[in-house]
This record gives C-alpha cells, structure tokens and sequence, in this order.
C-alpha cells in the first residue's frame, strides 16, 4: 500500500493519571479560580463592614453637615439647586472612589506584610484573572459605599437625589471606583509597609478628591486653576456624576461635553489598567 500520511496520535490519559508537566490544565478562563478571588476579597470587608461600609457613610453624612450649615445659609443656591442638593453628589462618590482604593490598597500589602502573599501568587490564575478579581471586589465596596451614603443623605432635609440623566450615574461612578481600584492595586504592589499606602492616600488621593470641585464649581477659579482642574481626572469623575443627578455640570455647557469627559474617563481607565496589568506581569516586588 502506498504510504500515507498520519496524523499526530491524540494522547490519552487513564483516570487518575497526572497531567504531563507543562501542558496546561486549566483553558480559558478560570472562572472557579475567578469567582473565588472575587468572593474571598468582598467577604474581607464584609466581616468588618462597620468600619468598612457604615464608618465611611457617617463621615460623609458629616462632611454634609457640616458645609451646608457653613456654606449653605440664607438659601445659597449653585448650578439652580440649594447647596446641599449641589454638594451631596460630590460626597457620595468621593467616598465611593476612596473605598475603592482602600480595598485595593490593602489586598497585596497586607500578604507581603503578613508573608501570605504565596497564597495570592500560587493559585492558577493568570494576571488578567487576579487584577479582576481584586479590582471586582473594590468597585463592589464602592458600590456598597454609594448605596449607604445615598441612602443616609436621603434623610438628610433639603437633600435631593432625583436622577435626570441615570446612565451617567452608573457610568461616572463605575468609572471613578474603578480609576481608584486600579491606582489602588498599584499602591499596594509598589509599597513595602502600610505608611507608604497611607502616603498615596494623604498626598495624591485626598488632595486630587478635595480640589476636584466637590464643594464648588471651577467657573469661581482663575482661568490658570481651571485649566488645572481640568487636567484632574477626578473632576470628571465628580461632574459627571452630579451630572446625572442635576443635569448641569461645569465639564461643559452641552450634554456633548460630559459625553466626550466620559468617553475621556473610559480611555484614561483602559490605559491605567494596561499599565497595572504590565506592572503586574513584570512580577515587580511581588515574585522578586
């Protein structure tokens, strides 16, 4: 007979037998491994959640407090709605943004600090699948912040929360708690110790949330901090959201305006969690 040609044997493996080294196991996604992450993150601040969800609702209830009764006298109004309608936006996803990357923050610190960090690293699942779970879980805690925040200011009196434009709510908000979810991931990979997060916290997240138009709008700034402010990704963030709630912003004068900042906010986040995925690939301070 003539010769012909044979295809690769397909090899067969008994029950029970070992795979062969290097050949993978897992293909595509590992939802289990996935899933678990995900769960083992969000039960974390679950088990504390006092301090983790109902502490942050109470500051901010008290951030409200406080500014209306120093800036919201005698029926101030700003962008046509009273001050404390105007500012409860802000503080709603303000506190959402930086529970985001409290939770963040904390996951790989804590394991390098506590020497549990293998229990991260060793799991089969790839980077893409570890930044999402640990990123999945601080947007649920910022969710969660949100809801507590939004509900707590609900019995506040003279505080509206009427939606005129939900999907920039759920846009503008996703997209802040997930900017600081993934700056978060990035703290807790470069830092060594807990003061090296709280630094980030102080110096970069806290100033950038004060100075991004939370309590006022940037047509009261001189032009050069206008301009300023605009290069602050968390003022779109900011505006955006109270977007959704009043339906007037200081993006811009035109819904085309705080489409284009959301579409803006959508690339920043895609180029920040490539970065965040390459730093996590490289193994930098994690496998060396």
């Amino acid at each position: 007979m003539p010769d012909q040609a044979h295809s690769p044997a397909v090899e067969t493996r008994a029950p029970g037998a070992f795979i062969p080294r290097g050949q993978p196991v897992i293909q595509g996604l590992n939802r289990i491994g996935l899933w678990s992450l995900y769960i083992k993150e969000v039960r974390r601040f679950l088990k504390v959640q006092t301090q983790t969800i109902w502490a942050p609702a109470v500051t901010t209830l008290l951030f409200l407090v406080i500014f209306t009764v120093a800036m919201g006298r005698s029926g101030r109004m700003v962008l046509g709605v009273p001050f404390a309608t105007f500012v409860a936006p802000g503080l709603i996803v303000m506190g959402m943004m930086q529970n985001a990357f409290a939770n963040s923050s904390f996951s790989f610190l804590s394991g390098k600090i506590q020497g549990t960090i293998i229990d991260l690293l060793m799991p089969p699942l790839s980077n893409g699948e570890l930044m999402a779970g640990i990123v999945g879980a601080a947007v649920t805690r910022a969710i969660a912040v949100g809801l507590a925040v939004g509900g707590a200011m609900l019995m506040f009196p003279g505080v509206s929360l009427a939606m005129a434009h939900p999907w920039a709510v759920v846009w503008f908000g996703l997209m802040g708690a997930t900017l600081l979810a993934l700056l978060g991931l990035l703290t807790s990979i470069w830092a060594e110790k807990f003061d090296h997060a709280a630094a980030v916290t102080n110096f970069v997240v806290a100033p950038l949330s004060l100075l991004s138009g939370t309590f006022y709008v940037i047509h009261n700034l001189s032009p050069v901090f206008q301009a300023i402010s605009r290069a602050n990704p968390f003022f779109y963030v900011i505006s955006g959201f109270r977007f959704g709630f009043l339906g007037r912003s200081d993006i811009g004068d035109t819904n085309l305006a705080v489409i284009q900042g959301a579409v803006g906010l959508g690339v920043f986040n895609a180029v920040l969690a490539l970065i965040t995925y390459l730093v996590l690939r490289s193994g930098w301070k994690l496998k060396s």
